[in-house]
């Protein structure tokens, strides 16, 4: 009966583990650059675009430049997201990889 509860404690351990790694992920900022710094996309922890900046030097271009531009800093911010949540994620879990689980980005 003891090793079934240490396994129920180190799952209670596991799940206060993920809310706070949740949070944190909620908290974090990332920012995607493109154009030499022409383009900067910042990203909240849910992937929510949470600001966009566009130089004056870039303003002048094709749209069609612009359009791209944006494209690769958002992937950029959304790239950087993601491994900054499987950090977080491989804080909480020691490493260990949770069957199922599919990247909310």
């Amino acid at each position: 009966m003891t090793d079934f509860n240490k396994i129920l404690d180190k799952a209670k351990e596991l799940e206060a583990k993920m809310k706070e790694s949740q949070e944190n992920i909620k908290k974090l900022r990332v920012v995607g650059v493109s154009g030499s710094n022409s383009i900067k996309v910042t990203l909240d922890g849910e992937g929510e675009m949470q600001k966009i900046e566009i130089s004056d030097e870039i303003i002048n271009e094709d749209k069609s430049i612009i359009e791209d531009l944006i494209v690769a800093a958002h992937n950029n911010a959304k790239s950087q997201l993601k491994t900054k949540t499987t950090e977080e994620i491989s804080k909480a879990t020691g490493g260990i990889g949770i069957p199922g689980f599919k990247w909310p980005l």
